[in-house]
């Protein structure tokens, strides 16, 4: 076999190397987007959570709980910011009942708006439409597990340290940015 010979070989063995090749990557793209097509068609027929194991996973992350603790929270805030705002000036007898009745009866509306019933209800389809039951159930296995049962006990302290914090800082944060406002209201001369 001579050079045209052995050239001629070649270019066929490399042709028939790359029409095999070429062959063998259709079949792995082919076997890849099917792949993908069929994961995607599961991942979109994946089981929804029933409302059966939502309410399971409310109960045992005490949701109810924390939604009580965070209403609690809330009023105290309320209270501290009355006493605060009220502090220093001079209010009548009269003027303090009538503040101290609209206070209560915000308390009364927050209870009522937030319940656990009117929060339940909420949570319910809004899980059902995020979380498959797979992930449910997955959830409930680690909120039952000493890790998840020690997150959910120590949730309200993290909740009541963070709340401290932030009221803390809250006044530096008003003052900056109650001075923002004044640099950019006198930047477009708008005066008082």
């Amino acid at each position: 076999m001579g050079a045209a010979g052995t050239h001629a070989f070649f270019l066929s063995a490399t042709s028939l190397h790359i029409n095999q090749t070429s062959s063998h990557m259709r079949t792995i793209r082919n076997s890849l987007f099917f792949s993908l097509l069929f994961s995607a068609s599961i991942a979109c027929f994946a089981a929804p959570a029933s409302q059966e194991s939502i309410n399971t996973l409310l109960v045992v992350t005490k949701s109810e709980a924390l939604v009580a603790t965070m209403q609690a929270q809330m009023e105290q805030m309320m209270r501290q910011t009355l006493t605060q705002t009220l502090a220093g000036r001079k209010v009548t007898d009269e003027q303090v009942r009538v503040i101290e009745a609209a206070s209560k009866e915000f308390s009364i509306v927050m209870k009522e708006e937030l319940s656990w019933t009117n929060i339940k209800a909420m949570y319910v389809p809004i899980y059902q439409e995020t979380f498959t039951q797979e992930e449910i159930d997955g959830l409930i296995a680690f909120y039952r597990s000493p890790t998840g049962a020690a997150f959910i006990d120590k949730m309200p302290l993290v909740m009541q340290k963070s709340t401290s914090v932030m009221q803390a800082r809250m006044p530096q944060l008003m003052q900056k940015m109650q001075a923002v406002m004044q640099k950019a209201m006198a930047e477009a001369g708008v005066t008082k």
